[in-house]
């Protein structure tokens, strides 16, 4: 996940504003994704078990994961498309079709946030590293199709409307 932020950031870093703020908070929601998967297993005298997340660290996930996908949503898309259709661009079958597959990962992210945000002891935990296993999964799936969107735009603005 980190190193393929890394190759985005180079090639759209800098290009926009827009796609500025949104790497900077993509990178946000990437740093506390890490902080709760980096979690280590924990020893005591008679076992091993695994450490799990503070009901504060949840809270923080799990509140970067809504403002990264309500700003994807009700903010950079919006802005990404009214300055590209203001330029004289139609939106194309594809990149409808590559936005409803971003709008596809919404659902189960904020599930994880309805199920994980408010927990307040770790008995509730007993499915959270699958479950977290799973959004990383979710989220990366995302990220990749959200850069799909960005190459498609920029390709065409690369040719004038009714080149």
């Amino acid at each position: 996940m980190l190193n393929k932020f890394k190759q985005t950031q180079e090639q759209w870093g800098g290009s926009n504003e827009v796609i500025d703020h949104w790497l900077e908070t993509r990178q946000s929601l990437i740093v506390e994704y890490c902080k709760l998967a980096a979690l280590q297993p924990c020893s005591t005298k008679t076992t091993t078990i695994a450490e799990l997340p503070s009901s504060e660290e949840l809270q923080t996930f799990c509140q970067h994961l809504v403002d990264y996908i309500s700003e994807g949503h009700f903010k950079i898309y919006d802005m990404v498309m009214d300055k590209w259709q203001a330029t004289g661009f139609k939106v194309t079958e594809e990149i409808n079709q590559t936005y409803g597959h971003i709008v596809l990962t919404t659902e189960p992210l904020l599930n994880f946030t309805d199920r994980y945000a408010a927990i307040a002891n770790n008995d509730e935990l007993e499915s959270f590293d699958s479950d977290l296993s799973l959004i990383g999964e979710i989220i990366e799936a995302r990220f990749e199709v959200e850069d799909q969107l960005i190459q498609q735009i920029a390709d065409s603005l690369a040719v004038p409307p009714g080149a």
